[in-house]
């Protein structure tokens, strides 16, 4: 890239196009309308910038002006306190509490195992799709408890489950037959317009 990263005026995003982490982080810019630049990330070999910028060298990173964020549940929670409407958290400290331990859930039960098969062409191994299939099936209730995951409103958790449910035909995963309110939940949450305006091409493809 010719501008390095930490001049930029615009809000970057530094993303890859079928990065889990990175979908949670573009489903939430596009929530909440904001405007920035996407800077996709192909291959390999990443941007000298952001290899300056990012002492991980890992996507995605933000940068706003001068600030680099670089972790992508650091980088949701300041676009939800940054850009405040619509609110992707609740404000009550007992209820934000319970979504952010559901968001660790997630991160550590589900978010560990999709990890697996961005290391290897987008393809789980046969224990984890069983482990990821069982852990997502063992929340059904929850999917058919409200609207939304915990919620009447489309919140951050939302963001975070999206991406992996949305993956599961590549990861060879089929929820079955007793998994109605999970399948109801993807409907919704699918066609939200956020959800698609979300998705690079390639991720588009994964449901083809």
């Amino acid at each position: 890239m010719a501008v390095i990263a930490n001049r930029r005026s615009v809000m970057t995003l530094f993303s890859r196009p079928t990065d889990i982490h990175s979908h949670r982080t573009r489903l939430v810019l596009a929530e909440k309308n904001i405007n920035i630049e996407i800077a996709n990330v192909a291959g390999p070999d990443l941007p000298e910038d952001l290899m300056d910028l990012n002492p991980y060298h890992t996507v995605p990173t933000l940068v706003d002006r001068d600030l680099t964020l670089y972790d992508s549940r650091v980088i949701i929670e300041y676009l939800d306190e940054r850009f405040p409407h619509p609110p992707l958290m609740p404000v009550d400290p007992v209820t934000r509490a319970q979504f952010r331990l559901a968001l660790f859930r997630i991160e550590t039960d589900w978010y560990s195992l999709a990890e697996e098969a961005d290391l290897s062409d987008g393809r789980l191994g046969a224990k984890s799709r069983k482990l990821l299939k069982e852990s997502i099936l063992q929340s059904s209730e929850l999917f058919g408890a409200r609207p939304y995951f915990l919620s009447d409103e489309f919140s951050l958790v939302d963001c975070s489950i999206a991406p992996i449910l949305w993956r599961l035909p590549v990861y060879g995963i089929d929820l079955g037959d007793n998994a109605e309110a999970i399948e109801a939940y993807m409907q919704r949450v699918f066609a939200r317009r956020s959800f698609q305006q979300s998705l690079t091409e390639l991720e588009q493809e994964m449901r083809m």
